[in-house]
């Protein structure tokens, strides 16, 4: 029999984290009013989640077992040097949460999504650029989907408020 790589196993968690978040949705009540049942978005987004979970389940079953990984380095230095980039993004979601009451959401995002690219992507002119745009056309669009469909209003921030 073939062993199982991490993947499978993450990927089955996944799949059982899923079925427990849908049947905990059955339990969500329903008000009495208005047109959508609260438990819609859960479900919607369970969904995704776990179609998610089940691409990723296929693909760990055809990668075959793991092979040998690299190895992190001891002490405190080599702790940081391999977890460098998951260590970045947090300090840049949390700058980015310590500063949201100030900038706001809009622009706070922006600044999230051209950081975190950076962070991750690369400094070079053209992938700053391309950074940019990304950060700029996709922020713009999340921020016109609560703003104008779901009628959410964002955080606007004291700094570029818009009153």
């Amino acid at each position: 029999m073939r062993s199982l790589n991490r993947d499978t196993l993450i990927a089955v968690f996944l799949l059982v984290f899923c079925a427990l978040l849908a049947w905990s949705s059955l339990y969500i009540r329903e008000p009495g009013y208005g047109t959508l049942k609260p438990s819609t978005w859960p479900r919607i987004v369970v969904i995704v989640l776990a179609l998610l979970s089940l691409v990723y389940f296929f693909q760990s079953l055809v990668s075959g077992p793991d092979t040998a990984d690299r190895q992190r380095p001891p002490g405190l230095a080599g702790f940081f040097n391999y977890y460098r980039n998951p260590i970045f993004c947090f300090v840049i979601y949390f700058v980015f949460l310590l500063t949201l009451p100030w900038i706001g959401a809009l622009i706070g995002g922006i600044l999230l999504v051209f950081a975190l690219l950076t962070v991750l992507g690369g400094w070079k002119p053209g992938d700053l650029l391309r950074h940019a745009i990304i950060s700029i056309v996709s922020m713009g669009f999340m921020w016109a989907l609560f703003t104008f469909a779901l009628r959410v209003i964002l955080p606007e921030g004291e700094i570029f408020s818009i009153r």
